[in-house]
């Protein structure tokens, strides 16, 4: 049956979503309240990561995040606030980081993120797309003794997952990336990764989509619905009404204006990351977690990126500078003949990604609302997991089988 769906949110999982619907037969329509060339689908480090099966809330990193609430320039930093929203979501954030969290959602994480990674190769294929997918895997890079003991306990981990992991040593590192200068004693390798250019493929799927008939309204917010019982009839944006049978929810981090409109209050606030580019030669091959600073690098079609930092401190777009050059800085130490120019750094972007508590998506539908469909909250993940929850969302609307099991990502689940 052919049905019309209204998939508010044009980032990352909006358009997976809207490419999964309209191959199932349905009529589509993308609303998004920016003109869609900025944020965390554009500013990411494009990594199709299996290799990150821990949740962000995992043992101690509450603890952790308590001692870098007075570093500015720390990887996590959460700003307390006198919010609600933001008092239950701390609260429950806090609830998550057990091991026995850990262990549930480890399974569910890496099966969304093979699917996911499975699905790309297999969208680049059959649409013939040219965007860069390149499976040169991911390099931990370490400095200290602890934190390669603690890497490797990870590789271990994802080797127990099936994932393929193993330690690495200066001299195989130095094997692996001849060009490059390294200030570390050794690292882990994950072969199961991959990267792309996430401008590349945002720009061809919006293509796509454009010829494919789906409409895209730019530039025009969700402001309020009209409901009938537990039914969406109407959405109304800034300039006009817009009726569906089917809704999705895809707004990343701006999902709980709206879900509070059908009475759901989805635990989640924004997290954002920074990146930097540098179109100079950095001789980098092979994408990269510097382990302490948590700084990922990418060697991108044309340019290296250079990202990081989750600072959780409410939805704002701002571009702090010590944030930025506590990435730049980061870069220098791990690879002392690669420094960022003020021009560079000070070009720097940010985008919120939406974290929820435990650190997994919420990927359907609330007993809130009948033809609401939600597919947000993948925090650092959203680029792994796109073309998996995507597909998800269009077998859920379209009554099919589900490729795998949603009910631990239902956005009605307690903390």
């Amino acid at each position: 049956m052919v049905k019309e769906v209204v998939v508010v949110g044009g980032g990352i999982i909006g358009l997976c979503s809207a490419y999964y619907l309209h191959k199932e037969g349905h009529q589509v329509t993308v609303v998004d309240q920016s003109n869609m060339d900025a944020g965390a689908s554009y500013v990411n480090a494009g990594y199709l990561s299996p290799s990150h099966i821990v949740p962000l809330s995992a043992p101690g990193v509450m603890k952790q995040g308590l001692k870098w609430m007075f570093d500015p320039a720390s990887p996590l930093y959460i700003k307390p606030r006198l919010d609600v929203d933001f008092i239950k979501w701390a609260y429950a954030f806090n609830k998550s980081c057990n091991s026995r969290h850990v262990q549930k959602a480890i399974p569910v994480i890496k099966e969304i993120s093979l699917m996911s990674q499975e699905l790309y190769n297999e969208l680049k294929t059959s649409e013939g797309f040219g965007f860069q997918l390149e499976h040169k895997g991911l390099l931990m890079l370490c400095q200290t003794e602890r934190m390669l003991e603690e890497e490797i306990h990870m590789a271990e981990l994802a080797k127990k997952e099936g994932l393929e992991a193993s330690e690495i040593s200066l001299e195989e590192l130095k094997s692996l990336e001849p060009k490059v200068k390294l200030n570390v004693i050794g690292g882990t390798y994950y072969t199961c990764d991959s990267h792309s250019t996430p401008y590349e493929f945002m720009t061809e799927m919006k293509t796509y989509l454009n010829k494919a008939g789906v409409t895209f309204l730019l530039n025009e917010k969700v402001e309020d619905v009209t409901l009938s019982g537990l039914k969406i009839t109407q959405l109304h944006t800034s300039s006009q009404s817009l009726k569906g049978d089917e809704f999705v929810l895809a707004a990343g981090a701006w999902s709980p204006l709206l879900s509070k409109k059908i009475g759901l209050s989805l635990l989640l606030q924004a997290g954002k990351g920074y990146c930097i580019n540098t179109f100079r030669d950095t001789g980098i091959g092979i994408p990269t977690i510097l382990a302490e600073s948590k700084v990922a690098v990418t060697p991108m079609n044309g340019f290296t990126r250079f990202a990081g930092t989750m600072e959780i401190a409410g939805i704002n777009d701002a571009v702090n500078k010590v944030r930025s050059n506590a990435i730049a800085n980061a870069v220098h130490q791990y690879y002392p003949n690669i420094r960022l120019i003020k021009p560079e750094i000070d070009d720097a972007a940010s985008g919120l990604r939406p974290v929820t508590p435990d650190g997994l998506p919420y990927i359907g539908k609330s007993s809130k609302c009948q033809n609401l469909t939600i597919a947000t909250g993948h925090a650092m993940m959203g680029w792994t997991m796109a073309t998996g929850t995507g597909k998800l969302i269009s077998e859920l609307i379209s009554g099919k089988q589900l490729s795998m099991s949603v009910s631990s990502f239902s956005p009605d689940r307690r903390y």
